[in-house]
């Protein structure tokens, strides 16, 4: 049973959020995991001491002795993107998020936290969100970091001149005129809509908090941040280094002396050659065919694989405003000629898990359980056959010419899809037309990153603006006025439970009549040598090497 005088010691604290107790009695009767715990008293806010303060739910890791100095070598891509907020892909990003730093930080186990934020407070209608920034944090020139770098940095993101993604991620539901310094350590959002994912959207790639008084447009020539590394040299595509700084704000890190970059391209075998000859210490595989690393990596004896499971995805998209694909019928014949055991087998070479029919992993907290998805040809035929295509049809599969694992999908798919009459050409482009234009293309295959909720990516990709315009990210131009209520709904939500029942009719929706097909989700890995130590793969690709040091031999 909850006892009642510690309930009341929790509701007589500041700042702690009243659904706190909900969770608590949830956790004491198993109603949900210790990690859907952490996950839903961070989204409200409380940090990870506070919650191992009202519920000892946590155990102490075991001190781990570390070797301090070193060098570690990285391979990766050295663009020259002077605003860390324009950064549109990962990889520039991974220099940058060792110099300058984030308000929150999701963990490999996809629970965001604070960071710079000491906590942050959500009203009920999750329109005003109130951010407490850590006091006596200084940037690498010695300014302070306080609410006005804050308020700066937002407004560089929603700047549409600027054109950061977070403008598109933010725009939705916050103005520049919602932005609000409280007082020195505070900054207060007053959002246009309830949203519920403001914490995991603040530790998107390029929303590195900047120094408001020395930033002027280029990074590079004012490197302050409030991170574990200064940048010491900087050449674009040949290499970078960073040095430790001595008066970081976590005592104690970061454990290395230095990081160089070097810039291997985009080459998959070129980096893994250079890792297993020893010239890098650590492979970064963003931007590259991860699989086909693994391949290589798995069976050296020098390399250790560090994988995640993920809500990675290759995403097999039909656009439902031009023919064939406005007709449901044929979207859903197509999806039954998925034959995921095989796909994930051959194309996914059994690393990752079966996909739905719906853009929300199983990891993600709001999850519905539903059935698996029986591959069912003769029912697709007499499906396509009822929308009128009795002699078959013939369509176009477009895809990028450099990702085998989506050659091998796309030519698994054409194989059987043809029993129930389509006959797929399957047509490749380069993979940079793919990405310059992928919006624009009827029927392909679209590789899209990990997210930490699924409010996230649906909101992203399956829905339209205020006028019915789709978002700039929906590449198949389906909206469904249930589907965009439920999820308004869903972003308003901090009910665990109403959230949950929300997402099961979410994904049965997208199931049933939606655009795509998810055939499996994937890992991915890091690759390194044995000798780094302390290295964990991030699901979103992000490489964090504070904590990293390298074992001497």
């Amino acid at each position: 049973m909850p006892n009642a005088t510690d309930d009341s010691i929790i509701m007589n604290r500041r700042n702690i959020h009243p659904r706190l107790l909900d969770l608590k009695y949830g956790l004491e009767k198993g109603d949900i995991t210790r990690r859907q715990f952490l996950r839903y008293v961070s989204l409200l806010g409380c940090s990870t001491a506070a919650s191992t303060g009202l519920i000892q739910v946590l155990r102490p890791r075991k001190a781990q002795a570390v070797a301090y100095g070193g060098k570690l070598k990285v391979s990766g891509i050295l663009t020259g993107i002077k605003h860390p907020a324009q950064a549109k892909w990962l990889s520039p990003s991974q220099i940058f998020r060792h110099i300058s730093e984030y308000l929150t930080f999701t963990d490999v186990d996809n629970i965001t936290r604070p960071y710079l934020l000491q906590n942050w407070e959500a009203d009920e209608e999750l329109l005003t969100w109130t951010l407490h920034l850590r006091k006596g944090i200084f940037f690498n020139n010695a300014d302070e970091m306080t609410a006005d770098d804050v308020v700066f940095s937002f407004k560089q993101w929603l700047d549409r001149d600027i054109g950061s993604p977070m403008a598109a991620i933010l725009g939705g539901y916050l103005d520049p005129t919602g932005i609000e310094k409280v007082n020195r350590y505070q900054v207060r959002l007053h959002l246009n809509r309830p949203e519920i994912a403001v914490p995991e959207h603040l530790f998107y790639y390029p929303a590195v908090i900047l120094n408001h008084r020395t930033f002027e447009g280029n990074f590079l020539e004012a490197p302050h941040g409030t991170g574990p590394f200064r940048l010491e040299t900087f050449e674009e595509g040949k290499r970078c280094t960073l040095k430790k700084r001595m008066a970081y704000w976590q005592p104690g890190l970061p454990f290395l002396n230095e990081i160089e970059f070097v810039d291997l391209g985009f080459n998959t075998a070129k980096r893994v050659k250079a890792l297993q000859a020893g010239k890098i210490d650590v492979a970064d595989l963003s931007g590259s065919d991860e699989l086909d690393a693994f391949q290589k990596m798995n069976s050296d004896s020098h390399i250790r694989i560090e994988p995640v499971a993920t809500a990675q995805v290759n995403v097999l998209r039909m656009r439902v405003d031009r023919d064939p694909w406005q007709d449901n019928r044929v979207r859903t014949a197509l999806k039954l000629c998925q034959h995921r055991e095989k796909i994930l087998l051959l194309a996914g070479m059994k690393q990752g898990h079966l996909g739905q029919d719906c853009h929300v992993f199983p990891g993600h907290p709001e999850y519905c359980q539903t059935p698996a998805i029986k591959f069912d040809p003769r029912k697709a035929k007499s499906i396509l056959m009822a929308a009128g295509y009795s002699d078959g049809l013939d369509v176009t599969l477009t895809i990028g010419d450099n990702r085998p694992d989506i050659q091998r999908y796309a030519e698994i798919l054409k194989n059987d899809a043809a029993e129930a009459g389509f006959r797929i050409i399957i047509d490749k482009i380069s993979e940079k037309h793919y990405r310059q234009s992928f919006t624009k293309i009827d029927f392909g295959i679209t590789p899209w990153p990990h997210r930490p909720l699924g409010t996230m990516v649906l909101t992203m990709a399956y829905t339209a603006d205020t006028e019915g315009v789709p978002t700039a990210l929906n590449e198949t131009r389906w909206v469904d006025e249930e589907f965009s209520e439920l999820l308004a709904q869903a972003n308003a939500t901090l009910d665990r439970k109403e959230r949950r029942r929300l997402f099961c009719k979410l994904q049965e929706i997208q199931t049933e009549r939606g655009s795509i097909g998810i055939a499996w989700w994937q890992n991915r890995w890091t690759g390194v040598l044995k000798k780094v130590q302390g290295l964990k793969t991030h699901p979103s690709g992000y490489l964090l090497l504070d904590r990293v040091w390298v074992r001497k031999t």
